[in-house]
C-alpha cells in the first residue's frame, strides 16, 4: 500500500463522508425531519465513522489509528441498528434502508480490511 499523507486520500474516509452526507440529506427530507432525537443519533453515528477515521490518522501512530478505525466501525454498526429502528418505525423507505445498509456493511468491511492491514503490517515491523 503507498503512503497516505492525508487521511482525506484515503477511499475510506471518502466511503464514510459520502454517508454521511447521505444520512444529512434523508433526515431532512422525511418523517425523520421532526423527529429530533432519532435525527440527532442518526447525524451523529454517521460523522462519527468520518470523524475517527480523520482523528485516528492525525495522531500518526498506527496503534492509535486502529484503535479509531475500530471506533469508527462500531458507528457503522450503530447507524446500521438505527437505520433499522427507523425503517421498522416507518420513517425511512425501505429503499433508502437497504441502499444504506448495503453501503454501511462494505464501510465495516473496509474498516476491518484496513485495521487487519494495519494490524499485520506493526507485526512485521516488530519483527525486524
Amino acid at each position: 500500500m503507498a503512503k497516505v499523507e492525508r487521511f482525506e486520500d484515503l477511499k475510506v474516509w471518502k466511503d464514510a463522508i459520502e454517508i454521511g452526507l447521505k444520512i444529512y440529506e434523508l433526515v431532512e427530507t422525511n418523517l425523520l425531519a421532526k423527529d429530533y432525537r432519532a435525527k440527532d443519533q442518526l447525524i451523529g453515528a454517521a460523522i462519527s465513522i468520518s470523524n475517527n477515521i480523520a482523528e485516528g490518522f492525525e495522531y500518526n501512530s498506527n496503534r492509535q489509528f486502529i484503535k479509531y478505525l475500530a471506533i469508527a466501525k462500531g458507528s457503522a454498526g450503530e447507524l446500521r441498528s438505527q437505520l433499522f429502528l427507523t425503517y421498522g418505525s416507518n420513517k425511512i423507505s425501505k429503499q433508502d434502508y437497504e441502499s444504506l445498509y448495503i453501503e454501511l456493511i462494505q464501510i465495516s468491511s473496509e474498516l476491518k480490511g484496513f485495521i487487519t492491514y494495519l494490524k499485520e503490517f506493526e507485526k512485521k515491523k516488530k519483527k525486524e
